[in-house]
C-alpha cells in the first residue's frame, strides 16, 4: 500500500465545514495554501526524477569506465 501523497491529493482535498458557533477557517485561504503545496510537492516530484535519471546515467558512465579500465589492466597484465 503507498501511503505517500501526491499533489492531486492536495489539490483535491475536502474538509468539511466547522459548525458556525465555533468559527472555522477562510476556505479560499486554505485552498490557496494547498495550491501551493501541491506545486511544491510537483516540483520537488521533478526533481527528485531528473536525479534519478542523472544517477543512473552517472552509474552507466561508471560501469563503462570499469569494464574499459578492466580490460586495459588485463592486457597490461598479460603483457608482464
Amino acid at each position: 500500500m503507498d501511503l505517500r501523497l501526491g499533489p492531486h491529493q492536495v489539490r483535491n482535498a475536502v474538509f468539511a465545514r466547522a459548525p458556525r458557533r465555533r468559527g472555522g477557517v477562510d476556505a479560499d485561504e486554505v485552498r490557496t495554501f494547498l495550491d501551493r503545496v501541491a506545486d511544491e510537492m510537483a516540483r520537488l516530484y521533478g526533481e527528485v526524477a531528473s536525479a534519478r535519471g542523472e544517477t543512473e546515467r552517472i552509474k552507466a558512465a561508471l560501469y563503462a569506465w570499469q569494464s574499459a579500465h578492466a580490460a586495459t589492466c588485463t592486457r597490461a597484465t598479460a603483457r608482464v
